[in-house]
Protein backbone atom coordinates (compact mmCIF):
# COMPACT_ATOMS: atom_id res chain seq x y z
CA UNK A 1 0.00 0.00 0.00
CA UNK A 2 2.82 2.42 0.91
CA UNK A 3 4.69 1.48 -2.49
CA UNK A 4 1.20 2.10 -4.14
CA UNK A 5 1.00 5.55 -2.38
CA UNK A 6 4.61 6.74 -3.67
CA UNK A 7 3.65 5.58 -6.93
CA UNK A 8 0.93 7.65 -6.87
CA UNK A 9 2.25 10.31 -5.90
CA UNK A 10 5.12 10.41 -7.82
CA UNK A 11 3.01 9.89 -11.51
CA UNK A 12 0.64 12.99 -10.05
CA UNK A 13 3.28 15.61 -8.83
CA UNK A 14 6.91 15.16 -9.75
CA UNK A 15 6.94 17.35 -12.37
CA UNK A 16 6.10 20.31 -10.27
CA UNK A 17 7.45 19.31 -7.40
CA UNK A 18 10.47 21.27 -5.92
CA UNK A 19 12.61 18.37 -5.13
CA UNK A 20 14.66 18.83 -2.12
CA UNK A 21 13.77 18.46 1.35
CA UNK A 22 15.95 19.04 4.46
CA UNK A 23 15.97 16.73 7.36
CA UNK A 24 16.77 17.69 11.15
CA UNK A 25 18.36 14.27 12.16
CA UNK A 26 20.13 12.55 15.26
CA UNK A 27 24.31 12.36 15.10
CA UNK A 28 24.00 8.42 15.06
CA UNK A 29 21.98 7.78 12.10
CA UNK A 30 24.70 10.07 9.69
CA UNK A 31 27.63 9.55 11.50
CA UNK A 32 27.23 5.57 11.02
CA UNK A 33 26.89 5.78 7.10
CA UNK A 34 23.49 5.05 6.99
CA UNK A 35 22.18 7.93 4.97
CA UNK A 36 25.04 7.83 2.51
CA UNK A 37 24.00 4.07 1.83
CA UNK A 38 20.27 5.07 1.71
CA UNK A 39 20.03 8.47 0.13
CA UNK A 40 21.47 7.64 -3.15
CA UNK A 41 18.02 4.85 -3.57
CA UNK A 42 16.06 7.82 -2.32
CA UNK A 43 16.87 9.47 -5.28
CA UNK A 44 16.54 6.97 -7.95
CA UNK A 45 13.05 6.21 -7.08
CA UNK A 46 11.70 9.77 -6.29
CA UNK A 47 13.91 12.17 -7.37
CA UNK A 48 14.06 14.12 -4.17
CA UNK A 49 17.77 14.99 -3.40
CA UNK A 50 17.63 14.98 0.51
CA UNK A 51 20.33 16.81 2.61
CA UNK A 52 20.55 15.67 6.06
CA UNK A 53 21.87 18.43 9.08
CA UNK A 54 23.00 16.09 11.93
CA UNK A 55 22.95 17.12 15.31
CA UNK A 56 21.89 16.18 18.87
CA UNK A 57 17.84 14.70 19.04
CA UNK A 58 17.64 18.32 21.01
CA UNK A 59 18.78 20.04 19.00
CA UNK A 60 17.15 18.57 15.95
CA UNK A 61 13.46 19.40 17.03
CA UNK A 62 14.37 22.65 18.23
CA UNK A 63 15.40 23.38 14.61
CA UNK A 64 12.27 21.80 13.48
CA UNK A 65 10.00 23.89 16.03
CA UNK A 66 11.83 27.20 13.97
CA UNK A 67 10.60 25.11 10.87
CA UNK A 68 14.37 24.52 9.76
CA UNK A 69 13.69 21.50 7.85
CA UNK A 70 11.15 19.31 6.11
CA UNK A 71 11.49 16.42 8.00
CA UNK A 72 12.39 15.07 11.90
CA UNK A 73 14.35 11.70 12.11
CA UNK A 74 15.67 11.52 15.82
CA UNK A 75 15.61 8.87 19.22
CA UNK A 76 13.60 10.64 21.80
CA UNK A 77 10.41 8.79 21.41
CA UNK A 78 8.42 11.17 24.10
CA UNK A 79 9.94 14.32 22.80
CA UNK A 80 8.87 13.06 19.40
CA UNK A 81 5.07 12.94 20.34
CA UNK A 82 5.38 15.81 22.16
CA UNK A 83 6.47 17.95 18.92
CA UNK A 84 3.03 16.05 17.09
CA UNK A 85 1.32 16.99 19.88
CA UNK A 86 2.38 20.56 19.70
CA UNK A 87 1.24 20.77 16.01
CA UNK A 88 4.50 20.40 14.71
CA UNK A 89 4.86 17.29 13.32
CA UNK A 90 2.15 15.99 10.47
CA UNK A 91 2.43 12.44 12.12
CA UNK A 92 5.01 9.96 13.96
CA UNK A 93 5.76 6.30 12.88
CA UNK A 94 8.56 4.10 14.36
CA UNK A 95 10.79 3.34 11.93
CA UNK A 96 13.93 1.37 13.07
CA UNK A 97 15.39 0.80 16.71
CA UNK A 98 18.64 -0.16 18.09
CA UNK A 99 20.47 -0.59 21.45
CA UNK A 100 22.53 1.43 23.58
CA UNK A 101 25.87 0.34 25.38
CA UNK A 102 28.06 1.17 28.36
CA UNK A 103 31.78 0.98 26.70
CA UNK A 104 34.56 1.61 28.33
CA UNK A 105 38.30 0.45 29.44
CA UNK A 106 39.07 -3.20 28.70
CA UNK A 107 40.06 -3.83 32.29
CA UNK A 108 36.59 -2.65 33.67
CA UNK A 109 37.60 -1.45 36.75
CA UNK A 110 34.06 -0.99 38.38
CA UNK A 111 33.32 -4.26 36.90
CA UNK A 112 29.86 -3.23 34.99
CA UNK A 113 30.58 -6.52 33.27
CA UNK A 114 28.91 -8.73 35.43
CA UNK A 115 26.28 -6.12 36.85
CA UNK A 116 22.56 -7.55 36.37
CA UNK A 117 21.17 -4.62 34.91
CA UNK A 118 22.00 -1.37 32.99
CA UNK A 119 20.85 0.33 36.74
CA UNK A 120 23.56 -1.35 39.11
CA UNK A 121 26.23 -1.21 36.22
CA UNK A 122 25.81 3.00 37.06
CA UNK A 123 25.60 2.25 40.17
CA UNK A 124 29.18 0.77 40.45
CA UNK A 125 30.59 3.08 38.33
CA UNK A 126 29.48 5.84 40.42
CA UNK A 127 30.94 3.19 43.64
CA UNK A 128 34.44 2.91 42.36
CA UNK A 129 34.79 6.68 41.38
CA UNK A 130 35.68 5.50 38.06
CA UNK A 131 35.40 8.74 35.27
CA UNK A 132 32.37 8.83 32.82
CA UNK A 133 32.24 11.03 29.88
CA UNK A 134 28.59 12.24 28.74
CA UNK A 135 27.64 13.85 25.68
CA UNK A 136 25.67 16.70 28.07
CA UNK A 137 24.02 18.14 24.79
CA UNK A 138 20.12 17.19 25.46
CA UNK A 139 20.49 14.66 22.51
CA UNK A 140 18.83 11.17 22.50
CA UNK A 141 21.47 9.42 23.93
CA UNK A 142 22.04 12.18 26.49
CA UNK A 143 17.99 12.06 27.49
CA UNK A 144 18.70 8.24 27.94
CA UNK A 145 21.68 8.59 30.14
CA UNK A 146 19.66 11.34 32.51
CA UNK A 147 17.10 8.87 33.05
CA UNK A 148 19.28 5.92 33.92
CA UNK A 149 21.06 7.96 36.02
CA UNK A 150 18.26 9.26 37.65
CA UNK A 151 16.51 5.80 38.06
CA UNK A 152 19.96 4.96 39.57
CA UNK A 153 19.20 7.34 42.12
CA UNK A 154 22.42 9.38 41.50
CA UNK A 155 22.78 12.98 40.63
CA UNK A 156 25.98 12.94 38.15
CA UNK A 157 25.88 16.65 37.53
CA UNK A 158 27.46 17.36 41.14
CA UNK A 159 30.51 15.39 40.40
CA UNK A 160 30.50 17.57 37.08
CA UNK A 161 34.24 18.14 36.18
CA UNK A 162 35.36 15.58 38.61
CA UNK A 163 34.26 11.66 37.87
CA UNK A 164 31.76 13.10 35.56
CA UNK A 165 33.06 14.67 32.45
CA UNK A 166 30.70 16.46 30.48
CA UNK A 167 31.70 17.30 26.44
CA UNK A 168 29.16 19.33 25.05
CA UNK A 169 29.29 17.11 21.72
CA UNK A 170 28.73 14.94 19.63
CA UNK A 171 28.81 10.94 20.11
CA UNK A 172 32.08 10.57 18.88
CA UNK A 173 33.84 13.42 20.24
CA UNK A 174 32.91 12.36 23.38
CA UNK A 175 34.25 8.24 22.64
CA UNK A 176 37.26 10.00 21.82
CA UNK A 177 36.88 11.89 25.63
CA UNK A 178 35.85 8.46 27.27
CA UNK A 179 39.05 6.52 25.41
CA UNK A 180 40.99 9.32 26.10
CA UNK A 181 40.55 9.47 29.77
CA UNK A 182 39.86 6.20 30.26
CA UNK A 183 35.89 6.78 31.22
CA UNK A 184 32.62 4.83 30.63
CA UNK A 185 30.23 6.01 27.65
CA UNK A 186 27.02 5.59 27.20
CA UNK A 187 26.69 5.06 23.50
CA UNK A 188 24.60 3.67 20.71
CA UNK A 189 25.54 0.59 19.55
CA UNK A 190 26.18 1.68 15.42
CA UNK A 191 28.27 4.71 16.55
CA UNK A 192 30.25 2.06 18.34
CA UNK A 193 30.50 -0.33 15.77
CA UNK A 194 31.40 2.13 13.27
CA UNK A 195 33.88 4.15 15.52
CA UNK A 196 37.84 4.30 14.49
CA UNK A 197 39.50 5.26 17.72
CA UNK A 198 38.65 2.24 20.06
CA UNK A 199 41.93 1.95 21.35
CA UNK A 200 41.82 0.00 24.60
CA UNK A 201 38.04 0.48 24.91
CA UNK A 202 35.72 -2.49 24.54
CA UNK A 203 31.59 -2.56 25.02
CA UNK A 204 31.87 -3.06 29.03
CA UNK A 205 27.67 -3.98 29.76
CA UNK A 206 25.23 -4.85 27.11
CA UNK A 207 21.92 -6.53 26.56
CA UNK A 208 19.44 -5.28 28.86
CA UNK A 209 16.04 -4.70 27.79
CA UNK A 210 16.01 -0.71 29.38
CA UNK A 211 18.69 0.14 26.18
CA UNK A 212 16.32 -0.62 23.08
CA UNK A 213 16.75 2.87 21.19
CA UNK A 214 13.55 3.29 18.88
CA UNK A 215 13.91 5.75 15.94
CA UNK A 216 11.15 7.78 14.83
CA UNK A 217 10.38 9.48 11.91
CA UNK A 218 8.00 12.78 11.35
CA UNK A 219 6.92 14.94 8.50
CA UNK A 220 6.97 18.90 9.76
CA UNK A 221 3.47 20.35 9.82
CA UNK A 222 2.90 22.35 6.79
CA UNK A 223 0.49 24.24 9.01
CA UNK A 224 3.26 25.46 11.69
CA UNK A 225 5.48 25.74 8.85
CA UNK A 226 3.84 26.80 5.37
CA UNK A 227 7.38 26.92 3.94
CA UNK A 228 8.03 23.21 4.36
CA UNK A 229 8.06 20.95 1.39
CA UNK A 230 5.51 18.96 2.44
CA UNK A 231 5.01 16.95 -0.83
CA UNK A 232 8.27 15.65 -0.80
CA UNK A 233 8.34 15.72 2.97
CA UNK A 234 5.89 13.10 3.11
CA UNK A 235 7.18 10.99 -0.41
CA UNK A 236 10.34 10.31 1.27
CA UNK A 237 8.78 9.32 5.31
CA UNK A 238 6.36 7.18 2.94
CA UNK A 239 9.89 5.32 1.32
CA UNK A 240 11.31 4.84 4.82
CA UNK A 241 8.29 3.37 6.02
CA UNK A 242 7.47 1.44 2.80
CA UNK A 243 8.46 -2.72 2.13
CA UNK A 244 11.36 -1.15 -0.19
CA UNK A 245 12.88 1.43 2.51
CA UNK A 246 12.55 -1.23 5.23
CA UNK A 247 14.46 -3.89 3.63
CA UNK A 248 17.05 -1.33 2.40
CA UNK A 249 17.58 -0.50 6.29
CA UNK A 250 18.02 -3.94 7.10
CA UNK A 251 20.74 -4.75 4.71
CA UNK A 252 22.91 -2.27 5.87
CA UNK A 253 26.05 -3.21 7.75
CA UNK A 254 29.29 -2.08 8.48
CA UNK A 255 31.55 -4.90 9.32
CA UNK A 256 29.66 -7.43 8.66
CA UNK A 257 27.21 -6.50 11.58
CA UNK A 258 23.64 -4.86 10.74
CA UNK A 259 23.27 -1.60 12.64
CA UNK A 260 19.82 -1.06 12.23
CA UNK A 261 16.32 -3.00 12.80
CA UNK A 262 13.43 -1.67 11.02
CA UNK A 263 10.06 -2.16 12.93
CA UNK A 264 7.46 0.16 10.80
CA UNK A 265 5.10 -2.25 10.47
Amino acid sequence: MKNLFIAAALALSTQSLADTIIVQSTTSTKNSGLYDYLLPMVKKDTGIQVNVVAVGTGQAIKNARRCDGDVLLVHAKEAEEKFVADGYGEHRHDLMYNDFVIVGPETDPANVASAPDVIEALRRIRQADAKFASRGDDSGTHKKERALWQEAGIDPVKGSGQWYLETGSGMGATLNTGVGLSAYVLTDRATWITFANKQDAAIAFEGDSTLFNQYGVIPVSAEKCPSVNREAAEIFTQWLLSETGQAAIGAYQVDGKQLFFPNAN
